[in-house]
């Protein structure tokens, strides 16, 4: 599998995917974050955010003709002693504190919803079980807003897990005070004609450590926006994702790591697997190095594994420097097929075909899923994936 490192695009292309690796927009040129929904016109597919994504499947969330319905979600919050849980109003003010809605449908997200979670853990108070976020669909159209918020040297786990069928929008926000530990789980296993649209902000404490874990299987489009910036220095971010993008699947993860204050660092792994007939997914990856953001470390990586014929992915890494005062900073990008000498080399020592592409599979989300750090998670998702390569081979 081919890779490029260190400029500005780079891809691999192979059989019948089409990838694309050209360079966007730049962020500064990108639309101003808003509250208002007015402030962001409706999409037509043309606009640079909006190329990859199918609108006709977003259900109206895009150019509000999606409404609320009774049958919206079923959300059951689990949280360990000493954690705070709150089901708090519009006005309150820690809603949007970690971070202003991008575009239309997170503004949409944020204008709708009635009554937002807040939890909250106490400073310097360390979980050793962790908070889990039980979002069910059932059948109906919902807007949401989540908030996790963590005091100064608090550590935490979050697992947030969506299952069944809904149309959803939604902003989710971390807080995390100076010195804390944050670990997301973010879970989208949802029922094959759910759409799920959600923009994901972290603002990250002085000193503080933040580490997603997305991980996406379900759904007919999925388009998550996960963004990270930076309240003091010395913070740090991880942001992994897992995606197994199955035939007439789109599943789209746009992601920004702002650099807005001087010796912080970021690592960004995503990879993806795809089969069947239309199965597209798309990763766009933005890194925004301030001039300000001096003593910045930062790298991103996108890797596509490509199943069946049929499958297209959409790979964009962007980075953006203006100080040429930094660490570090790089990307690579690449897509392609079995590695014929892997499946050549497991075969000569007498395992058979099918075994052998299970295991190349395995091996390459290996340590995506080691990242997650809850073992009844961890192996729900080994066995989502054996279920995927079943389907396969």
């Amino acid at each position: 599998m081919a890779e490029a490192q260190n400029i500005p695009v780079g891809s691999t292309t192979a059989g019948a995917v089409a990838v694309a690796a050209e360079s966007t927009v730049a962020t500064r040129m990108s639309a101003p974050p808003s509250f208002d929904v007015a402030d962001f016109p409706v999409p037509h597919g043309r606009e640079e955010e909006w190329r990859f994504t199918p609108l006709e499947r977003l259900r109206g969330l895009h150019d509000g003709t999606a409404v609320a319905t009774d049958e919206g979600l079923k959300v059951e919050v689990q949280v360990p002693e000493g954690v705070t849980v709150e089901t708090v109003g519009r006005d309150d003010a820690r809603l949007g504190k970690a971070g202003t809605p991008v575009d239309r449908i997170a503004a949409q997200a944020y204008s709708a919803f009635e009554k937002a979670g807040v939890i909250t853990v106490p400073k310097e108070t360390v979980l050793t079980e962790p908070i889990r976020i039980a979002v069910h669909g059932e059948g109906g159209t919902a807007f949401a807003h989540q908030v996790v918020e963590l005091g100064a040297f608090a550590e935490a786990v979050v697992v947030i897990d969506h299952t069944g069928d809904a149309v959803l929008a939604a902003n989710v926000d971390y807080v995390l005070g100076d010195g804390a530990k944050l670990t997301v789980v973010s879970v989208q296993d949802w029922d094959d004609k759910a759409v799920h649209v959600a923009q994901h902000n972290a603002l990250i404490g002085r000193d503080a450590s933040f580490k997603s874990v997305v991980v996406t299987f379900g759904g007919d489009v999925v388009r998550l926006h996960p963004r990270v910036t930076y309240a003091g220095t010395g913070g740090e971010a991880e942001l992994f994702g897992l995606y197994f993008t199955d035939a007439g699947q789109h599943q789209e993860h746009r992601l920004l790591v702002d650099h807005n204050v001087p010796h912080c660092k970021s690592n960004v792994v995503y990879k993806g697997a795809l089969q069947g007939d239309s199965a597209h997914a798309v990763w766009i990856g933005d890194v925004l190095i301030e001039a300000k953001a001096e003593g910045t470390d930062t790298y991103e990586m996108n890797r596509n594994l490509v199943l069946t014929d049929g499958a297209r992915v959409d790979s964009v890494p962007n980075l953006e420097i203006e100080t040429g005062e930094i660490v570090g900073a790089g990307h690579a990008s690449a897509t392609g097929r079995f590695d014929d000498e892997q499946l050549f080399y497991l075969m000569a020592r007498g395992i058979p075909a099918d075994e052998a592409r299970r295991l190349v599979v395995r091996g390459f989300f290996a340590e995506l899923v080691q990242q997650i750090g809850v073992e009844d998670i961890e192996a729900r998702l080994l066995e989502k994936i054996e279920a995927e390569l079943e389907a396969t081979v």
